[in-house]
């Protein structure tokens, strides 16, 4: 599908699995304390469990492996994590072109904001973590989005920065990335991470994306 709809001033990307090659933030912890929220995971895509109790139940896991645990370990699990191929030079290219750059994730913000950091970003937001004082993790998930309302973050993010819909694009890997696709706006479907976000994407008509290489989404986008 072609959209001649010329550049964008905002692009809004997901972080895992877009500007990051690891699936979820969520998962690498689980990988670090040998733990699996498969049963979790599957309920909440289906909508039984809300964000806040699919992240209590995170944490409950990883507290019955190792209690207390310090925010310097979790942040020390992403050490192996890369950066997408192409991502470092997408973004710079976007940024060079006056592009205002935004993440917008449902992963850890102790992860995320360091990708934001790196990639330089104009703005992002994630969810996250609730530590004591003396820095160990508390039972409590911070949620700041909802993995399928990402719409709801970036129509605001768009009227503080008074640009409109039409000024978007958004590039998401799953199906409940398509709420990014706010009305007026562009999507990109990149790397579909499941044979059901494939499905979602050709159902919703989208562009996508298949190659682990971000910066063939450019072209999409009029950036050559």
């Amino acid at each position: 599908m072609e959209d001649n709809r010329g550049r964008p001033d905002v692009v809004v990307f997901d972080c895992d699995g877009v500007l990051v090659d690891a699936v979820s933030s969520w998962r690498t912890l689980h990988d670090a304390f040998g733990t699996d929220n498969a049963l979790n995971l599957n309920r909440f895509i289906r909508g039984e469990i809300s964000d806040v109790e699919f992240m209590r139940s995170d944490i409950q896991m990883w507290k019955a492996v190792q209690d207390p645990i310090h925010q310097d370990e979790l942040f020390r699990s992403y050490a192996g994590v890369k950066l997408m191929p192409g991502a470092r030079e997408t973004v710079q290219r976007l940024k060079e072109e006056g592009v205002f750059v935004a993440i917008v994730s449902a992963g850890v913000d102790l992860f995320v904001s360091s990708i934001a950091s790196m990639l330089d970003v104009d703005d992002w937001i994630a969810n996250g973590f609730v530590f004591d004082d003396d820095g160990y993790l508390t039972d409590e998930g911070v949620c700041r989005l909802h993995a399928s309302g990402k719409g709801e973050i970036i129509t605001r993010l768009l009227e503080m920065n008074g640009y409109k819909p039409e000024a978007c694009v958004s590039i998401g890997d799953s199906e409940m990335d398509l709420s990014m696709k706010v009305d007026g706006s562009r999507f990109i479907g990149f790397n579909p991470s499941r044979a059901s976000s494939e499905e979602a994407f050709a159902s919703a008509d989208v562009p996508i994306v298949r190659n682990k290489d971000l910066r063939e989404i450019l072209p999409l986008m009029g950036f050559e």
